[in-house]
């Protein structure tokens, strides 16, 4: 099967440490992991922001007083899948050091969690809907060469 053609657009707000952020996420790797998870062609947006604008967005758009790690605005996904993929670097570091894991391979993770929650695959919707999202989640990461991150 062909991947899927991807137009991504990736952009870093303005925070200390940003450079780190930047070096794990080199965009051919950012584009790789993202179309990998892709059913059908996208126009994704990747922007990795601090915990200030992370925790503002997650308050005005979900009701939660905090900053998460990957937030998914989806705005199509039929003919071609539309998002925007917001992650909060400082809680990506945090949780990839007390998982033992690479930021990079981290962020892996939370693009392709991210990108299924664009395709409609919601892991809130309860625990069969849960296990078959981590299920394809592990597929596309081993696909990558990226191990189980559970």
């Amino acid at each position: 099967m062909a991947l899927a053609v991807l137009s991504l657009s990736l952009q870093f707000a303005r925070f200390k440490g940003v450079d780190r952020h930047r070096a794990a996420l080199p965009r051919h790797s950012v584009a790789r992991w993202v179309r990998h998870a892709l059913d059908r062609d996208g126009e994704i947006t990747v922007r990795i922001v601090d915990a200030e604008e992370g925790q503002r967005l997650n308050r005005e758009f979900r009701g939660k007083d905090y900053a998460t790690n990957v937030l998914t605005f989806d705005y199509a996904q039929e003919p071609v899948v539309m998002a925007d993929l917001v992650l909060c670097a400082p809680v990506v570091a945090s949780e990839a050091r007390a998982q033992r894991k690479t930021l990079a391979a981290h962020y892996a993770h939370l693009l392709v969690h991210g990108t299924l929650h664009a395709q409609g695959w919601d892991h809130e919707t309860g625990e069969e809907d849960a296990e078959a999202m981590e299920a394809r989640e592990i597929e596309i990461l081993a696909g990558l060469g990226i191990a189980n991150p559970y």
